[in-house]
């Protein structure tokens, strides 16, 4: 009998990438996808020693992704590459899903989505039109007590909504932006590479991502803040961002690459009329829940008192930790049962239409700082 399996297909992600492992492992976590080939690397060594540690044909390992989408695409339908997985570098990611797209590949990639808005929207009308499954691994909404905050708030439980807070605060780049030769050199702050953001590209999106996820509705306007530290640096590597929602209700987006010692700090607080809640990425498996008049309530994964889709996204019985592999592996799993036509959940994995909102986000969010700090609106 036949493999049900979802052959996917890698451009990026070789020995040597760290995001590569976790989508690897993601893949395979619930043995809904057969990884079967692809471009892993630039470099040829790297590219065969990947595909040999995966125990691929070789035959199946393309040179780059023009030669991979052209080959795959006059294969037989049972066994030639049905997604494709993009980990590269933020200006490829446009050319590469769009070739895929075109050739009717379903398509995983990394965010940002592009670099440019313009870019993205293209994407989503060729998505439209081949009737294809788009997501963008924005990894921590796969987390089980995201989830539930999503659906506690959807439910009223903290009543209206009426001031929101997303961080996302690291460190990494402390070694590199103080050093002229580091910081002219690397990748992320090189505008050909990285488009017109580094920081909000990398991690904003995220802390973006988040907010309007647990809220369920859009940020309206905004006006930024943005951070070079150095006069030779052309992109951000710190930003506050002050955000209105469509309920009229106010708030802030923060995300720095220079808050010495922190790690993946990621914090999303939402308080509403009747209570609050606050998550974040580093302790994920507790959901802090306030309100005035009880005493603090920690809401933790397994339990009977969550969502169906937190639930849904819970593997292990009730007080072993879950990570960012199974909050990745959700996300596949929701993608799988899209591809298959199976009936998914709101939330399940996050859409081009969210990486699309990322772009416009960043855009508006760079316009806002050259002109000032004024208030931008988002496109709708």
């Amino acid at each position: 009998m036949p493999s049900n399996k979802i052959k996917l297909g890698f451009v990026g992600g070789g020995n040597d990438s760290l995001i590569g492992v976790l989508h690897k492992v993601a893949a395979v976590m619930f043995d809904r996808y057969e990884i079967v080939g692809g471009v892993f690397s630039s470099n040829s060594k790297i590219n065969i020693s990947t595909a040999n540690n995966l125990g691929l044909d070789l035959s199946r390992v393309y040179n780059n992704y023009e030669e991979m989408a052209e080959v795959e695409s006059k294969l037989e339908s049972n066994i030639k590459i049905e997604a494709v997985c993009i980990l590269t570098p933020n200006f490829l990611h446009f050319p590469m899903a769009k070739t895929f797209l075109m050739n009717g590949f379903h398509v995983i990639c990394e965010k940002p989505l592009s670099v440019t808005l313009k870019e993205a929207l293209e994407l989503k009308e060729i998505k439209k039109s081949k009737n294809l499954v788009f997501a963008v691994t924005h990894t921590y909404t796969g987390y089980p007590m995201v989830r539930q905050m999503t659906k506690m708030i959807s439910d009223n439980v903290i009543g209206n909504i009426q001031r929101v807070d997303s961080t996302y605060f690291q460190g990494w780049i402390n070694d590199i932006i103080h050093d002229k030769d580091k910081r002219n050199s690397t990748w992320r702050l090189n505008p050909e590479v990285s488009g017109i953001s580094s920081c909000l590209a990398d991690i904003g999106t995220h802390a973006f991502n988040m907010l309007e996820l647990v809220c369920g509705m859009k940020v309206k306007n905004i006006l930024a803040d943005l951070n070079n530290l150095y006069d030779d640096n052309p992109l951000d590597i710190d930003v506050s961002v002050l955000v209105r929602m469509e309920n009229g209700c106010k708030g802030t987006i923060r995300s720095t690459q220079i808050a010495t010692g922190l790690e993946n700090n990621l914090n999303i607080s939402i308080y509403g009329s009747k209570g609050s809640l606050s998550w974040e990425q580093e302790n994920p498996n507790y959901l802090y829940y306030y309100t005035a008049d009880k005493s603090l309530q920690v809401l933790k994964p397994g339990h009977f008192y969550n969502s169906k889709l937190s639930l849904d996204g819970t593997k292990l019985p009730a007080g072993h930790p879950e990570g960012i592999f199974d909050a990745m592996g959700n996300i596949y799993r929701g993608v799988a049962r899209a591809i298959r036509k199976e009936k998914i959940k709101k939330g399940e994995f996050p859409t081009i239409d969210e990486g699309v909102r990322g772009m416009d986000f960043i855009e508006k969010a760079v316009e806002s700082n050259k002109k000032g700090n004024i208030w931008i609106d988002l496109e709708s």
